[in-house]
């Protein structure tokens, strides 16, 4: 079991505390706990969707070819090598 070392305090309308402790009660686990692993979750999933980058079948194939395929500097890039390397 892991010690506590960093607290979140939340305000609620009282509605909405027993929606939360009644929803804690059912599953019958300490409103704290339940409310952790709610937070938990949703912090998950936000950062999935936002993280997770979904491509086609087409695409796939494409982001895999371009992968493959071997590296050709353009002039822009070229020209940044050469003015680092002149400095």
């Amino acid at each position: 079991m892991t010690t506590a070392i960093a607290r979140i305090d939340l305000r609620l309308n009282p509605a909405d505390k027993a929606r939360i402790t009644r929803a804690a009660d059912l599953r019958g686990v300490p409103l704290s706990a339940f409310m952790r692993d709610a937070l938990l979750r949703e912090a998950d999933n936000v950062m999935a969707a936002e993280l997770t980058v979904t491509l086609s079948a087409e695409e796939s194939r494409r982001f895999l070819k371009a992968l493959d395929a071997p590296f050709q500097p353009n002039a822009k890039l070229l020209q940044a090598l050469a003015r680092v390397g002149q400095g």
